[in-house]
């Protein structure tokens, strides 16, 4: 729920009655105040003069205004904060609360921030799923993270309150905000990151791209996308298929040709990749990885491969600077999962104090048309913020990192 805190209001009351009252009692300038007994006519005209002395001002005005109201709530989330992608999970719930500490700090609000923990399960996200459109408390939330798991959850809340925001800061998948109401997403789709994936092969020189899915609907969607322009650009593409619990793939990587020039990876365990990769280099296969958005991670350190991510390197972002050293100073490291996390949550609080502030009834379905009429001039993303119809971020694009020796990553021009 969203509250108005008026704490200070009958304190405030008391100190202008005792004020009041101490102006009505008090002479001023030697002036007599007492009549004689028994006399009506002067005792009531001593009466009307004794409340404003010549000279005196009264301050009754401005000591009877109550204080500015406080506005208090609670932002849920669905992340995977244990599980095989822990490294989004810790990230995305470490970005959450300090978001919300810098809106309360910067605004005066009391919103607080409450960890669910979906281990990047589906059936977890309904669960917690039916839990949060039980808790008349939280009035929106961040996450899932996945595509899976945002269908898991959004059939949830679709049929248990389909006015409840949520707001996804790394599902990509194309078409997903139209399925549900409450739904938007603070990164760009597929639909960019296929094409502009596609695009940076091609002009690397690419001919032949081996492509590996990992079977979620995440990974196969993605890879449909690239594989289509990859052919459109003249490449031929070779398609196979494995799942998320696979981690032997010497078999599979025997099966790649030595002159292919990539291999792309639209995956969502980056652990996974890291194996592959390290199996590539055992059969002595000098094929640089081309990773989706999902090996964005520490876990994914193959030097020379290439990663797809959602956001930019911030530092690299003027105006976000002095956000990201905040960070860094609370904890200990961040990736690029992080910052969009950071514009769901600060969309979610300007929701709650527009609502807040305002007359209206103070209702999910309010804090969810105030989501969709987000209008951010500038973000820690360095690009506005603002959602389509169909609660998609407006303007989004994927950028491209390249892993170094060390392991570090350096965002490509």
């Amino acid at each position: 729920m969203i509250r108005n805190r008026k704490p200070g209001l009958r304190v405030a009351v008391m100190i202008a009655v005792l004020a009041l009252v101490a102006a009505a009692c008090s002479p001023s300038d030697g002036t007599d105040t007492t009549e004689a007994a028994g006399d009506p006519t002067t005792t009531a005209g001593a009466a009307a003069t004794t409340t404003e002395a010549p000279g005196t001002t009264v301050p009754a005005a401005t000591t009877t205004e109550a204080p500015m109201a406080v506005c208090d709530g609670t932002i849920g989330s669905i992340i995977p904060i244990t599980g095989p992608v822990a490294f989004i999970g810790e990230v995305q719930r470490n970005w959450s609360q300090y978001a919300v500490d810098v809106y309360n700090e910067e605004h005066g609000t009391a919103y607080e921030f409450v960890e669910g923990d979906n281990m990047f399960d589906v059936a977890q996200s309904s669960v917690l799923a039916a839990q949060i459109i039980d808790d008349g408390s939280i009035m929106a939330l961040v996450g899932p993270a996945g595509s899976d798991q945002v269908d898991a959850a959004g059939a949830a809340f679709e049929q248990g309150d389909p006015t409840l925001t949520y707001i996804s800061p790394s599902s990509t998948r194309v078409g997903i905000t139209a399925k549900y109401a409450g739904l938007f997403r603070t990164v760009p789709t597929d639909d960019d990151q296929g094409p502009t994936s596609a695009d940076f092969m091609i002009e690397s020189g690419a001919t032949k791209v081996f492509i590996i899915d990992d079977q979620s609907s995440y990974s196969t969607g993605l890879a449909d996308i690239a594989a289509a322009a990859l052919e459109a650009g003249g490449v031929e593409v070779t398609r196979e298929s494995v799942a998320q619990d696979v981690t032997d793939f010497s078999a599979l990587v025997g099966t790649i040709a030595d002159d292919t020039d990539w291999v792309y990876l639209p995956w969502q365990v980056a652990a996974n990749g890291q194996l592959l990769g390290n199996q590539l280099v055992e059969q002595g296969k000098e094929i640089p990885i081309f990773g989706s958005d999902g090996m964005d991670s520490g876990d994914f350190t193959i030097a020379g491969s290439v990663i797809a991510a959602f956001a930019p390197d911030i530092s690299s972002v003027e105006e976000s600077a002095d956000l990201l050293e905040g960070f860094l100073a609370e904890y200990p490291e961040t990736n690029t999962f992080g910052p969009p996390v950071f514009v769901a949550v600060t969309v979610i609080a300007e929701a709650y104090s527009r609502v807040c502030q305002s007359d209206g009834e103070i209702t999910r379905a309010a804090v969810l048309a105030e989501v969709q009429a987000t209008d951010q001039s500038s973000s820690i993303l360095g690009q506005p913020i603002a959602f389509s119809a169909d609660g998609d971020l407006i303007g989004g694009t994927f950028f491209f990192f390249e892993i170094q020796e060390d392991g570090t990553k350096v965002q490509l021009p």
